[in-house]
Order: structure tokens, then C-alpha cells, then sequence
């Protein structure tokens, strides 16, 4: 009873707020999972480009680091790191990765792998 009295009580102003937030919310949510599809992953070891690799070809890769060996896997459009010797294995945990600027970082071992699309993009995390 208290519901129906409250949805009474609306405005129209009320609901076109109401209604305006939900359009940019859907919008926003819409924008933000349709990321453009990356075709290629860099590795970067200490800085320095190591590799740069098609999406679309299996491999596993092992990138030395101070620690030890970075294994990367690269399958079906998408790429992961399989292990790392850093203590709390945050890359790892990243998972299969697969949209453009997505990007796994493992720091004490200095090894990272980043997307990238068919369209350069002006900034990303890396180099922010």
C-alpha cells in the first residue's frame, strides 16, 4: 500500500528524471562493454617491447624476468598469463583477456602483456 502511495506521489519531472537516468545508464552500460575486438598482444619485458603477437595463432610463450619465467598463453583471440613467479600472482588472476586495451601486469618479475585493436588508441593505462 505504501508503494502504490509513493508511485502516486511522483511528478513528471520525477519520472523524466527518473526515465533520463535510465537511458544514460543503459547507454553507458552499452558503451562500455562494446569495446572494440584486439587482434594483437604485446609483451613488454623490463620496459622494452619483448614480442608482439596475433591473437588469431595458439602459442605459449615463456618471457625470462628477474624472478624467473612469465608463461603467455595466446589461444582463439585471446591472451592470458598461465603463471608467474610474483608472490601475489594479481596477472595471473586477471584471466583470459580479449578486448583492446586490456592489459595484465605482473611488476616484481617486470612483465606485462597488453591488447591491441586495429585502431591505435591516443592514451591507455600503460602509458598514463
Amino acid at each position: 500500500m505504501a508503494r502504490i502511495n509513493a508511485l502516486r506521489s511522483l511528478k513528471s519531472g520525477d519520472v523524466m528524471c527518473i526515465l533520463l537516468l535510465l537511458l544514460g545508464w543503459s547507454w553507458l552500460s552499452y558503451w562500455s562493454w562494446m569495446q572494440p575486438q584486439a587482434t594483437k598482444v604485446k609483451i613488454y619485458q623490463d620496459g622494452k617491447v619483448f614480442a608482439q603477437l596475433d591473437l588469431l595463432a595458439a602459442r605459449t610463450l615463456n618471457v625470462r624476468g628477474p624472478l624467473g619465467e612469465t608463461v603467455i598463453e595466446v589461444a582463439q583471440g585471446k591472451a592470458r598469463i598461465v603463471s608467474d613467479p610474483s608472490p601475489r600472482q594479481y596477472c595471473v588472476k586477471a584471466g583470459w583477456l580479449q578486448q583492446a586495451g586490456q592489459s595484465a601486469i605482473c611488476l616484481p618479475n617486470r612483465t606485462s602483456i597488453e591488447l591491441i585493436g586495429k585502431q591505435p588508441r591516443a592514451y591507455d593505462s600503460l602509458s598514463y
